[in-house]
């Protein structure tokens, strides 16, 4: 499979890494000074680029019909817009907040919990995310996923970045320190326990190679799919 690498920095050149290892060509490397390249080169491209140039790679990729699996976060304004640019091109298209296998497992897991704790009053819940101190949005895109799959089964309005008085809106603290790939955590306390659920990762392997396996998945396929797809997690 020839990948184009759309953003180049520490998560494009781990991907690089294990689309080799994995039998994969590198066919282009698109950095943010990068000029008029051809994406048509590619058989599917995977976007880890910046906010700023997002939308403008992926709607490149869809108006020449390359597939292209975005892991960007920061854009989601303009989500609408590519949604309705791929249908048009009949392209295919994969966004997910994180890639990682154990992160949409933690997902599942985590929308799950939020049922059964629906009914019962007496808990408030919080989340917590920790990031290196290079990642450029607060909170995570994966925080605000998490947020939004409990809100889905909550009385609750929506989400509040760090600390909130209006008990209608779950907290999302987020903490930047160095070398810290991504910690997720959602709590659910009372006056008598707390019940809490945690996503740890060691490195960002993980983002990759699911980053490279929605990839694989999506070449032959038409449309607008995410990691749940991918998985069979629905």
């Amino acid at each position: 499979m020839k990948i184009a690498l759309l953003g180049y920095g520490r998560m494009g050149k781990t991907i690089e890494q294990i689309a080799l290892d994995k039998g994969h060509e590198i066919v282009l490397k698109v950095g943010k000074n990068t000029k008029n390249y051809d994406i048509t080169l590619a058989d599917v491209a995977i976007d880890f680029s910046i906010p700023s140039m997002a939308f403008e790679n992926i709607a490149n990729c869809l108006n020449n019909n390359i597939p292209v699996v975005s892991g960007t976060t920061g854009w989601l304004d303009k989500f609408n817009d590519v949604t309705a640019l791929c249908k048009k091109k009949k392209g295919s298209f994969i966004y997910a907040s994180n890639f990682s296998i154990g992160v949409n497992v933690f997902f599942k897991l985590n929308e799950y919990l939020a049922k059964i704790i629906a009914h019962l009053n007496n808990y408030q819940v919080s989340i917590e995310e920790i990031h290196h101190t290079k990642k450029l949005d607060k909170p995570s895109g994966t925080a605000i996923t998490l947020a939004e799959d409990i809100l889905k089964h909550s009385s609750k309005d929506n989400w509040s970045l760090n600390v909130t008085n209006n008990k209608n809106e779950i907290p999302i603290a987020s903490k930047r320190i160095p070398d810290v790939p991504g910690t997720h955590a959602i709590k659910y306390e009372s006056a008598e326990d707390t019940i809490e659920i945690k996503h740890t990762a060691h490195n960002r392997n993980g983002f990759a190679l699911g980053a490279i396996i929605a990839a694989e998945w999506l070449v032959d396929k038409t449309g607008v799919f995410t990691m749940k797809d991918v998985l069979d997690l629905k």
